[in-house]
């Protein structure tokens, strides 16, 4: 300020005084804490990816894209990677950036027999027993296999069973995956009414059928479906095997899982989750709708569903294993 004066340091303490009395009543005390609650209100989504066979390290980004910008949320992806920092889906062994999830508000699950070290391990499952919510994806109902760790073996089938509702069983055939649909896909019609199915609407899905429920298996614990989708095309039906695989199945369900926090979570999942079937618009809503239950947030859902309009470009390979991923991809950096 010009009008400080160095002759006196009574004045100069008086004035320094007064200036700091002037910075401390800047902002009130009530727009001080509407900023701490607009900071706290900030949401964090976590997608932990790794899957050699269904795209998963392309349909997560699209999908975190687009609820980032619905949210206006921080959102951070986790990925298997090589040596080099590329995205390797048949890098089984690592997921990086798991450690997100520490102070994550949801995990969006989209994983396949995965073998990672303990450390990783331990971060999605401490995530899970946090009860906090989770959404899971098509392979996650096996998102681990730990082949040569007997310690290990609870992760590979009672696990899934657990925290999303169900294991790996069986499917109804491939049958030219990507060249056709394979799934008739039908909202359960006692549940129209569900936040989760709000513009969604009967659809073909090129996913093959995943049996869940029926026969010698049932869906566990307080699993509520959703939407059923019948088999367009079956090996199960060519070999006589419906009594144990029947054509219709669930391929979404609510659930709550209570880990050791005692908290209990909001959990979706769907069986679905072929790339080619996030280019309907249906498929986009349920996932995005769920991610809003799971959350809490179903009253914010609107009528029509949550809005699914691709944000950039997507343009997944198909599905497959090997080297069917798009080579010298690099991981997505989400915008906080």
């Amino acid at each position: 300020m010009t009008y400080l004066q160095k002759d006196t340091g009574f004045y100069s303490t008086v004035i320094f005084l007064f200036l700091g009395l002037l910075a401390s009543c800047s902002s009130s005390p009530e727009t001080s804490n509407e900023t701490q609650e607009e900071e706290a209100e900030t949401l964090k989504i976590v997608f932990v990816t790794g899957d050699e066979e269904y795209r998963s390290e392309e349909s997560m980004p699209m999908l975190a894209r687009i609820i980032q910008r619905e949210l206006d949320c921080e959102v951070a992806i986790c990925y298997s990677l090589d040596s080099a920092g590329y995205i390797d889906p048949n890098n089984i062994n690592d997921i990086s950036g798991l450690s997100d999830l520490e102070d994550a508000d949801l995990m969006v699950m989209f994983t396949r027999f995965r073998a990672l070290p303990d450390d990783q391990l331990q971060m999605i499952t401490d995530y899970a027993e946090s009860g906090r919510p989770m959404v899971g994806f098509r392979t996650s109902t096996h998102a681990f296999r730990y082949e040569d760790d007997t310690t290990k073996v609870f992760y590979n089938e009672q696990w899934p069973i657990q925290v999303f509702g169900q294991k790996w069983i069986t499917h109804h055939g491939h049958f030219a995956d990507g060249h056709g649909h394979l799934t008739s896909v039908k909202v359960l019609p006692e549940k129209s009414g569900h936040p989760i199915l709000q513009g969604v609407t009967d659809f073909e899905a090129y996913s093959w059928l995943y049996h869940v429920d029926g026969g010698d298996y049932t869906l566990y614990g307080d699993s509520d479906p959703l939407l059923e989708g019948t088999s367009l095309r079956s090996n199960h039906q060519e070999n006589d095997r419906l009594d144990q695989f029947p054509l219709t199945n669930p391929v979404a369900w609510t659930k709550t899982y209570t880990g050791a926090s005692g908290e209990s979570a909001r959990v979706f999942f769907t069986t679905l989750g072929h790339p080619y079937d996030f280019k309907e618009e249906s498929m986009r809503k349920l996932a995005l709708n769920g991610m809003y239950w799971a959350l809490g947030l179903e009253e914010d859902i609107p009528s029509g569903g949550v809005t699914a309009d691709i944000q950039g470009e997507y343009d997944p390979n198909n599905s497959g294993f090997g080297e069917k991923f798009k080579k010298n991809l690099e991981p997505v950096m989400m915008a906080n």
